[in-house]
């Protein structure tokens, strides 16, 4: 198993005409197609596809938006908005990549995560 989750063969989906309501994690790659209300918290790569749509938050290493996500996106790594994808909310990400075409309505923080400060000793 660690050969197929390395080479991306092992991944999740929702395919169309699916929904699910409620909170996910997932320890490897998630592709959807469906939609979800909720937070999804993925420990990999996360793809919306064309006819894919997210309500909620998302918190991955990676992301890919064709389709629509409504709410907030905290990408460790990129986020890459595709030409027909559609964000409105917020965005946190190191590298953002916006195609001609997309439509992005938020705000967006970029740059190094940041980590808070440790209180001070007593």
């Amino acid at each position: 198993m660690a050969n197929e989750k390395q080479s991306g063969l092992m991944f999740n989906a929702l395919t169309a005409g699916s929904k699910i309501v409620g909170n996910i994690a997932a320890d490897s790659d998630f592709r959807i197609d469906g939609s979800i209300e909720g937070e999804l918290n993925c420990t990999g790569k996360v793809v919306i596809g064309e006819g894919g749509k997210v309500k909620g938050t998302i918190i991955c290493q990676q992301a890919e938006i064709m389709g629509l996500l409504e709410g907030k996106v905290n990408c460790s790594q990129q986020l890459s908005l595709r030409a027909n994808g559609k964000i409105e909310g917020d965005v946190v990400t190191k590298t953002l990549i916006v195609e001609p075409g997309a439509v992005f309505n938020g705000s967006c923080s970029m740059g190094q995560p940041k980590v808070a400060a440790a209180a001070p000793a007593k």
